[in-house]
């Protein structure tokens, strides 16, 4: 048993009240977070949590105290869960929720801001530029050079992300991308190997969970490929080269540092098939938790079941004013 699962031995599932799972909401990602909400809802209920779901799509989060919660467990992604505005109104309430506070997860839902930040901090990013037109797109592939991404600023799983390698494809990108949010985010392609590196928060310090090698269909990790078939394979350990896994770990607990987050996350890092450098694509602030998600993986590698994870998670739960806080 790891040093992890023996910590979540210690909780009492009966001191943690009424808990609320987040799950649904309105963004686009609604369909992925009732996997996720549903499945952490089993979870909790597993380990004698006294769990009930709560969808913000369905009745307003004021209820969350009239029907008497004591914390909640957020499993919603995208906007409207995850951007930082769920966990403002929960801070209102002086309701404790899993994950970053309200700082964090605005800034790291916007793509654009989280690489500023990485960059002013010399942490490795792709190459980007900020576009507002098909034109825009074109002089950005240009400048980046073929293939480039366009996707939106502040989208998750995927969604309105296309991988564009010829001019004539640009005002298509841009438009689908647009559909999403109105700042479109065009990015250097990095050609290598593309891992996962999950991050918890223990005893106020960050643990990397192990690194996940994600090798997709054709090298297209879509959203379909991502949530809805098994055809992507995920090697863990990831089995890079002596010391790399570690080395991109620091900076990952860097990255998670700079930005202010707490509790879990997970960052996506691309690495340079030619020269193994690694790159920082953008962190998740409320991972996902379905049947094919990546921190669940990570965690039973280093021998945490889900539903410890849960546990670990949920036990962990605060706001913004509460003491707390971790080093990398």
């Amino acid at each position: 048993m790891s040093d992890l699962s023996l910590k979540t031995s210690s909780i009492n599932p009966a001191s943690l009240g009424k808990v609320a799972v987040l799950l649904g909401g309105t963004s686009a990602e609604r369909e992925v977070s009732l996997m996720s909400g549903n499945g952490v809802l089993a979870a909790l209920r597993s380990q004698g949590v006294d769990a009930h779901p709560f969808d913000p799509a369905e009745q307003p989060l004021w209820n969350l105290k009239e029907q008497g919660f004591a914390r909640c467990f957020i499993a919603l992604h995208g906007r409207g869960g995850e951007d930082g505005t769920v966990q403002g109104a929960l801070e209102l309430m002086g309701m404790p929720y899993t994950g970053s506070g309200v700082m964090a997860s605005s800034i790291a839902m916007d793509k654009v801001m989280t690489k500023r930040i990485w960059r002013f901090e010399g942490l490795p990013t792709p190459a980007w530029k900020v576009v507002h037109s098909a034109a825009d797109t074109r002089a950005a592939l240009a400048e980046l050079g073929a293939p480039m991404i366009v996707k939106p600023a502040r989208e998750g799983s995927t969604i309105g992300l296309t991988k564009v390698t010829d001019p004539a494809q640009c005002e298509q990108a841009y438009a689908l991308a647009a559909q999403h949010d109105p700042e479109v985010l065009c990015e250097q392609f990095i050609a290598g190997d593309e891992i996962t590196c999950p991050v918890l928060e223990q005893d106020g310090q960050l643990v990397s969970l192990p690194a996940i090698l994600i090798r997709a269909p054709q090298g297209n990790y879509d959203y379909q490929n991502k949530y809805f078939t098994d055809d992507t394979q995920y090697i863990v350990p990831a089995g890079l080269p002596a010391g790399e896994e570690e080395a991109i770990a620091v900076q990952v607990r860097k990255a998670f540092a700079v930005l202010g987050c707490r509790g879990w996350a997970r960052a996506d890092v691309m690495i340079d098939a030619t020269t193994r450098k690694p790159y920082l694509l953008e962190i998740n602030t409320a991972p996902g938790m379905t049947g094919h998600s990546l921190v669940p993986m990570a965690a039973r590698a280093a021998g945490m079941s889900y539903e410890q994870l849960c546990l670990h998670l949920l036990a962990a739960a605060r706001t913004d004013n509460a003491a707390g806080g971790a080093s990398a």
